[in-house]
């Protein structure tokens, strides 16, 4: 088996059809498609039982409880039988021939990983998104595509499905995703693919497209999962102190954490109340607990309206 394709389902119904149709573009001798159902409770279970007759490669996998993105995903890791492996969400889908052409790219250029540009869908609109790193189609290690620290880098574009993964990074343990974390699960796990990896590259490729407008997306549920961004980035701020290169690398990490933390507060009104005040005393408590040498250099970087919140955050503290 060359490819396996991890797709995690749940409650997709109404975006199943056209994820299925688009994989029937791609079924190719070589190519298997793993999809894991977490438990749904609409339609999709059945949805799923009917496209595996038609869909050569395809196997079913079924959580009997709910466990969340990285919890079926790596279920779908543990079970799948490819050289390489990369991930599609159930409401998300790619164009004819993609994957043999993604597989085509990783075997010529040999390295751990393949990072990819992606189509960004709402509705009708779409948009595509670029992955801020050159020269494409160069093999170079992965831990120079985090820095500069006060630039946007691949670091920061934590697609899962953005990409095409050796099995050697499955057997390495770094493939796999912290099933703790039931929202931004693919930031300490890109995060550790670009620490730890030996070789990879960035190509042009376009052919997932993702939606954006998924009503019952966790990322457009206002609940206290979305707070999980924190416990992730405390895992990408250890990740970083025990590198060889943590002087170099933590203000990059530190400045992301601060970023996000900053994003999430301007959200808060989406929340009730009560989150709304929990979500800004964690906040507090995360940034009071980040290495506060690395912490003022990184401020001290800043513009000042974001310096400014940052700094009243650390009074508050």
């Amino acid at each position: 088996m060359r490819l396996s394709v991890v797709v995690p389902c749940y409650n997709v119904e109404a975006y199943a059809a056209q994820t299925l149709r688009s994989l029937r573009g791609n079924a190719a001798d070589g190519i298997e498609f793993l999809f894991v159902d977490d438990a749904s409770t609409d339609a999709t279970p059945g949805i799923l039982q009917a496209a595996a007759a038609e869909l050569p490669g395809s196997r079913i996998l079924t959580r009997e409880v709910n466990g969340g993105l990285a919890a079926t995903r790596n279920v779908g890791i543990n079970a799948a039988r490819g050289e390489y492996l990369t991930f599609l969400d159930g409401d998300d889908f790619v164009a004819p021939g993609y994957y043999p052409k993604l597989l085509a790219t990783i075997e010529r250029l040999g390295c751990d990983l393949v990072r990819t540009d992606h189509v960004q869908v709402r509705g009708r609109e779409r948009v595509v998104h670029r992955i801020n790193h050159g020269p494409r189609r160069v093999v170079s290690s992965p831990r120079r595509a985090i820095l500069p620290v006060d630039q946007v880098t691949s670091v920061d574009a934590p697609y899962a499905w953005a990409g095409i993964y050796h099995r050697r990074l499955v057997d390495s343990g770094m493939l796999h995703f912290s099933e703790e974390l039931r929202t931004c699960e693919d930031r300490p796990w890109n995060w550790r693919l670009h620490l730890q990896a030996r070789s990879f590259a960035v190509v042009g490729l376009l052919g997932v497209y993702y939606r954006r407008d998924v009503a019952n997306s966790l990322t457009r549920v206002a609940d206290e999962r979305q707070f999980d961004f924190l416990p992730a980035f405390d895992q990408i701020v250890a990740l970083v102190q025990a590198d060889p290169e943590a002087d170099l690398l933590l203000p990059k990490a530190i400045r992301s954490y601060c970023a996000i933390v900053l994003h999430h507060l301007s959200q808060s009104s989406r929340y009730q109340p009560e989150l709304a005040r929990r979500l800004a005393w964690r906040c507090r408590q995360a940034i009071e607990r980040l290495p506060q040498h690395s912490l003022r250099q990184v401020v001290s970087g800043l513009d000042r309206p974001r310096a400014r919140r940052i700094n009243a955050l650390l009074e508050a503290a």
